[in-house]
């Protein structure tokens, strides 16, 4: 994705036009958020109409059922919560991260980022965890492990700034791993989703070169990345995260 500067254009009749800065919207991240708080509403009218939780019921990582061949729980708890302050949290932190985030990597590398470090998380909770869980915090981790590594590939751009920004970023992975410890919450799933983020960030992520415009016309930020490549490393990071599923699976 290129990112280009503002800069001054002629308009006609030789006047310069004032410089315009466009605004980006992060609807990929505005997305993620509306749908996973109408999830959630069913989760709570199910509830409290029927006395469980439908989505829950069908969609939480559970172990025995993911052996009984329901996959699709290895992606479904991203949109699956546990309480008001549960998706409160998470959505806080999407909202914090995801739009600077969905600015450099681009909309589609930003969402298989979000669903690839999800499933990764719930693939390593699968293999050490024997317990039920569910929330989007597996993508949350991934996407703070994508901003390190955004960070530090691009290290020159951001200067004396990037040391004290990777510092920030381990300290917040440091202490909400320590949080993690505490009883009911789910700490395998929060190290996969680092770990599956940092696989893809690592090797599909922006890696941005500064091109100035002639004539002065400010500069132009692309992005040195190949674009296919992103979908390639998708696909192979799921392929291997499903195949070590399946091997758990054949090995009991």
């Amino acid at each position: 994705m290129s990112v280009q500067s503002p800069f001054t254009q002629p308009e006609p009749g030789g006047q310069a036009a004032q410089p315009t800065r466009q605004v980006f919207k992060p609807w990929v991240t505005y997305i993620l958020m509306g749908f996973t708080a109408l999830i959630f509403a069913g989760q709570y009218l199910t509830q409290s109409l029927m006395g469980v939780d439908i989505f829950a019921a069908y969609g939480a990582k559970i172990n025995q059922a993911i052996i009984a061949g329901q996959l699709w729980r290895l992606v479904t708890p991203i949109f699956l919560h546990a309480s008001l302050i549960h998706i409160g949290f998470n959505m806080y932190a999407l909202f914090a991260l995801g739009p600077s985030l969905e600015r450099y990597y681009g909309r589609s590398r930003y969402l298989l980022l979000y669903f690839v470090s999800g499933i990764a998380g719930n693939v390593v909770s699968f293999y050490f965890s024997t317990y039920a869980s569910l929330g989007a915090s597996t993508s949350i981790f991934g996407l703070v492990a994508a901003e390190a590594v955004f960070v530090y590939r691009n290290r020159e751009l951001f200067g004396k700034q990037a040391r004290s920004m990777l510092g920030n970023l381990f300290l917040i992975v440091a202490v909400n791993l320590m949080l993690g410890l505490s009883p009911g919450i789910d700490n395998w799933g929060h190290i996969g989703g680092l770990l599956g983020g940092l696989a893809f960030s690592w090797a599909s992520g922006p890696l941005l070169v500064v091109n100035w415009l002639p004539g002065g016309g400010g500069a132009r930020r692309e992005d040195q990345t190949l674009s296919p490549r992103m979908w390639l490393y998708a696909a192979v990071e799921v392929a291997v995260l499903v195949g070590l599923v399946f091997l758990k699976i054949v090995n009991g």
